[in-house]
């Protein structure tokens, strides 16, 4: 005699049978803009801070590299609480998951703006990346679960496209605030525009269809799927790919400003910002690019693009300014194209425990 199915096993086949959210419909479309909010939330609380690296300098004294701190010890702690966040969304509501991640980022970011002292800032800085670990692999996981294949590329790319908008709205606006009223109003001005952005992706999200949490999951478990997906043919690639392109990206972010401020360019805040609206391309190329990879081949394109980002590298070195901001573009440009075709990539190869297989590939988004 057979033994019965048990009853775990059974209700989460149910949920694998879940429709999908197909293309077109209006549960996809809301799922898409959700998540493009909380893209836009996430990247603009953790990047706010990039262009006011000489403002710290001025402010507290402290050297650019110290300066840049305040924007590398985010991205750790975010890195860490990623890893720590998608073993914990196996078994956790994603929904809840990500709107809690992304309140708690933006009330610490008002505080942030409170702070007297340069190593409290340093601190707050890091529990608010810390507490963004909740969205970026999540969010990815989300998709790729309740989104049809179909569509896939598309809804990854407008999420890599609210991550532009919220990279490029961090830079611009806070340089924006910083040049008129101070670089403690450019940040708790973010942090309110971050709890809007909750607000919207909380309302907007539909709940997950086909994916039920699982209770008891151990480390076990998770370390035998996270090992598996090392050992799959094209995934550590992937995920490889994903530390190129960032590393390269923020590193360029990171100390153009200082450039650009500097003779013989002597540019202020503003019109750096203004710059960084080139992020405006990563909104368009995010989608553009999911759907031309699914016409001419990921490969193809996640190659294209790695290329157009070392040609703006090369332009960057330059002492033209208006080929060095060509250059950032031709970066800015690659790196979306190239980091939307690898995750959408990483969705369809992933067979299973998705919450997992996206933190490699987000920490090379961060």
């Amino acid at each position: 005699m057979n033994a019965s199915p048990s009853p775990q096993r059974d209700t989460q086949a149910n949920h694998d049978e879940a429709p999908f959210l197909e293309r077109g419909s209006r549960a996809y479309w809301r799922a898409s803009l959700a998540l493009l909010f909380a893209g836009y939330a996430t990247f603009s609380l953790l990047y706010c801070v990039q262009p006011l690296l000489p403002e710290f300098t001025k402010a507290f004294g402290v050297s650019p590299a110290g300066s840049a701190l305040s924007v590398s010890v985010s991205t750790a702690a975010l890195a860490i609480a990623i890893f720590i966040a998608e073993f914990v969304s196996e078994s956790w509501s994603r929904h809840r998951m990500m709107a809690l991640s992304l309140a708690a980022a933006s009330v610490l970011a008002v505080i942030v703006a409170l702070l007297p002292d340069w190593h409290a800032l340093l601190i707050v800085r890091a529990l608010g990346g810390f507490a963004l670990g909740g969205v970026p692999a999540v969010a990815m996981a989300y998709l790729a679960e309740e989104v049809h294949p179909e569509g896939l590329g598309l809804a990854m790319g407008l999420y890599v496209g609210g991550t532009a908008i919220g990279s490029m709205a961090g830079r611009v606006i806070s340089g924006v605030l910083a040049d008129f009223f101070g670089w403690r109003v450019a940040i708790g001005g973010i942090g309110l525009l971050g709890l809007l952005a909750t607000f919207a992706f909380r309302q907007l999200l539909p709940p997950s269809r086909r994916f039920k949490p699982r209770r008891g999951v151990g480390f076990h478990h998770h370390r035998r799927s996270l090992a598996g997906y090392l050992r799959h043919g094209g995934l550590p690639f992937l995920f490889a790919t994903g530390f190129v392109l960032m590393g390269s990206f923020v590193t360029l972010y990171n100390y153009v400003g200082y450039r650009l401020i500097g003779q013989p360019f002597g540019l202020n805040q503003t019109e750096i910002g203004a710059i960084f609206t080139v992020y405006l391309t990563g909104v368009v190329v995010s989608p553009w690019s999911g759907k031309m990879a699914d016409v001419f081949g990921r490969g193809r394109v996640l190659i294209a693009s790695l290329l157009l980002m070392m040609l703006g590298i090369a332009l960057t070195v330059l002492f033209s300014l208006p080929v060095i901001i060509a250059g950032i573009a031709c970066l800015t440009f690659g790196f979306f194209a190239g980091h939307s075709v690898a995750s959408g990539w990483v969705g369809r190869l992933a067979a299973q425990a998705k919450g997992q297989v996206f933190w490699p590939i987000t920490l090379g988004r961060v």
